[in-house]
């Protein structure tokens, strides 16, 4: 049976304050709720990491930079030869 993607996340002290890291977070871990059941693939890590412009992000543009971010990784691994 295969195993769940696991996910982790960071952020610098480049983001900001802690209460601006923990927010970046959390907007990152929200946007992986929504969208890893559909695009995560079972035993996958997958790490995101906030930047500074994660917290003033408008949030669907945050769901929609990670979809594509998403696709475009496993698109890589469908293709022959890709690394």
């Amino acid at each position: 049976m295969p195993a769940a993607p696991r996910i982790g996340f960071t952020a610098s002290k480049k983001v900001g304050i802690a209460v601006e890291r923990n927010r970046a977070r959390r907007r990152l871990r929200a946007a992986v709720e929504l969208l890893l059941p559909r695009h995560g693939l079972p035993d996958h890590d997958y790490v995101l990491v906030a930047r500074t412009t994660t917290i003033t992000r408008p949030f669907p543009d945050l769901i929609a930079d990670l979809e594509t971010a998403l696709t475009r990784i496993h698109e890589k691994r469908e293709r022959p030869g890709a690394v």
